[in-house]
């Protein structure tokens, strides 16, 4: 009979999920719930960015509002969870820094990272993207009607089944700032807080 105390634990799986959560709407939950599902994932992490490399220009909410629209948008959902570490450094936020801070964290665990098929053919321009492809498989989230976007060499992943959404949060954005309804677009609790605290106007 096998000592269970010499039994190797599991290895985690975890699914990173980075991105600028301007606002966080039903479009990024269902995704969630799709790669929790299609990859058996341990834990899922949303990651809000401080600002995007691919937006320099743009303006986001304050930090601090988009993080509280994320916490009330997972709060009961126990396999998500925040992670406020690209925020807490600031400036523009490059994927590598939270890769290795994760690698170097969680021992063994196999890691995966959702980015949209939109930025499939970029990651090569990626910053130190050999050894963002050595660290972490990718996994893209389709847009509805859009083609499959093969990876180039040395990156590796797959593609989300479940649940595309053609839901932005620039459209959400826009729909607040002309007076137009989002409560099916975003959750009930967001949308409260969205419009209790005069974002996006």
């Amino acid at each position: 009979m096998l000592n269970r105390k010499h039994q190797p634990s599991p290895t985690q799986r975890i699914g990173l999920f980075g991105g600028s959560f301007d606002p966080i709407h039903l479009g990024h939950l269902l995704v969630a719930q799709a790669a929790r599902e299609e990859l058996a994932l341990t834990r899922l992490v949303f990651i809000p960015a401080a600002q995007s490399p691919f937006k320099p220009g743009s303006r986001t909410a304050l930090p601090d509002e988009r993080l509280r629209l994320l916490r009330l948008a997972l709060a009961g959902h126990s396999w998500c969870e925040v992670d406020e570490q690209e925020i807490q450094r600031g400036g523009i936020s490059y994927t590598i820094d939270t890769v290795r801070d994760y690698k170097a964290r969680s021992d063994g665990a196999e890691l995966f990272y959702l980015i949209g098929a939109d930025h499939v053919p970029q990651l090569p321009g990626w910053r130190q993207a050999d050894d963002l492809a050595r660290l972490v498989q990718f996994v893209v989230i389709p847009r509805p009607g859009q083609a499959d976007v093969p990876f180039t060499a040395p990156f590796r992943g797959r593609t989300l089944v479940g649940f595309p959404l053609g839901i932005s949060s620039s459209q959400i954005r826009a729909r607040v700032k002309v007076g137009l309804p989002i409560e099916h677009l975003v959750p009930a609790c967001v949308a409260e807080a969205i419009h209790n605290n005069h974002l996006y106007l």
